[in-house]
């Protein structure tokens, strides 16, 4: 293992794919997680990513209080990730009324629910302002899927996926994304800090192999 792990350059597969699509196989991975609705720009949106990153960071830097959990070894926090949908069903650019979703930060095979327990009681020590009772620490399989680097602004994502609904069609796999399976995405870039042209997210959907 390298002196500081990073999970998008070791597992390039998952983070780094092309911009055309591919059939990959997700393997189970644990994450740190806040539900919600609405667009990214409101406050629940804003909230969710704050307690994610507040107990993300409460574990990374366990080390320097000298209680870091049994096995923990140097990384870097991998990207942000969110899972859409709406409500009556398949994720519709759309709609944002109806827009449902889950954001994440995938953590470190360390991490136990013990460990996540411990940060939630740091946080709420050391961060009483974030309500980290709406955070779960889950195991998340995905399974199947299609997925590509969609480069540009988000609101340009639709012409990715068509671009991969495509690619399913010509391979007879079927897009099964909706309330169970959904429309995932990973965010590489800053939007804060880049050019909405040059904005990197990996698109991802859930599949299932047709019976020919």
């Amino acid at each position: 293992m390298p002196d500081k792990l990073d999970y998008k350059k070791e597992y390039k597969d998952l983070y780094m794919p092309k911009n055309k699509p591919s059939l990959i196989e997700i393997p189970a991975m644990s994450f740190i997680l806040v539900n919600g609705k609405g667009g990214p720009q409101n406050d629940e949106y804003q909230n969710a990513i704050s307690i994610l990153y507040g107990l993300t960071f409460t574990i990374k830097m366990s080390k320097m209080s000298g209680n870091q959990p049994p096995g923990y070894f140097e990384y870097v926090v991998p990207p942000l990730e969110g899972l859409w949908w709406c409500e009556d069903g398949e994720f519709d650019f759309e709609k944002r009324d109806l827009w449902r979703w889950t954001s994440m930060i995938r953590q470190p095979e360390f991490v136990t629910p013990e460990v996540f327990e411990w940060a939630a009681e740091e946080c709420k020590r050391k961060k009483p302002e974030l309500d980290v009772s709406l955070a779960k620490f889950e195991e998340f399989s995905e399974g199947l899927c299609v997925q590509m680097m969609h480069i540009g602004p988000y609101y340009d994502e639709p012409k990715s996926i068509k671009i991969m609904k495509a690619f399913m069609k010509e391979n007879n796999l079927t897009d099964v994304t909706g309330i169970e399976r959904k429309h995932h995405e990973i965010y590489l870039s800053d939007p804060r800090k880049t050019a909405p042209e040059k904005l990197r997210t990996v698109l991802r959907h859930p599949v299932e192999r047709e019976i020919l």
